[in-house]
């Protein structure tokens, strides 16, 4: 993968609090705002982001890994190779890779820019952290 592209980085707690904070309404992902008063029915767990997302890794959620890469028309010999050229599709049309730290397996989503910055997720800088080499 590129290591120019963007890539945030969340501790699990961050990404729960993350998940928390954002509600869904008329299938648009918010925000919640400070003294608000959502329903339940609006809180957002990883299962209703995944409809949000351009293509994810997830021991929750099935992110359809190997339907993902035949959409692309591409191959490859194992999962990591698979997601590995799913990221370079994605980051290489501007998305946003957000990884999950402190899991035994790997939870990767990948979001549009967009999207990404609309949740704040682009704002906040201790959240950026790009990828080694």
């Amino acid at each position: 993968m590129n290591a120019s592209k963007t890539h945030i980085t969340l501790s699990t707690d961050r990404w729960e609090t993350f998940l928390a904070g954002l509600y869904e309404r008329d299938d648009r992902l918010e925000p919640r705002e400070a003294g608000q008063t959502y329903p339940p029915h609006e809180a957002v767990d990883a299962y209703m982001l995944s409809g949000h997302a351009e293509a994810l890794r997830s021991a929750d959620v099935d992110g359809d890994l190997w339907g993902t890469l035949e959409d692309l028309d591409e191959t490859a010999a194992d999962e990591e190779e698979a997601w590995d050229k799913i990221c370079s599709f994605y980051l290489e049309r501007g998305c946003v890779l957000v990884s999950v730290e402190g899991l035994e397996e790997p939870e990767e989503w990948i979001l549009t820019a967009e999207l990404a910055r609309r949740l704040g997720l682009l704002e906040d800088q201790r959240l950026r952290n790009p990828p080694g080499p």
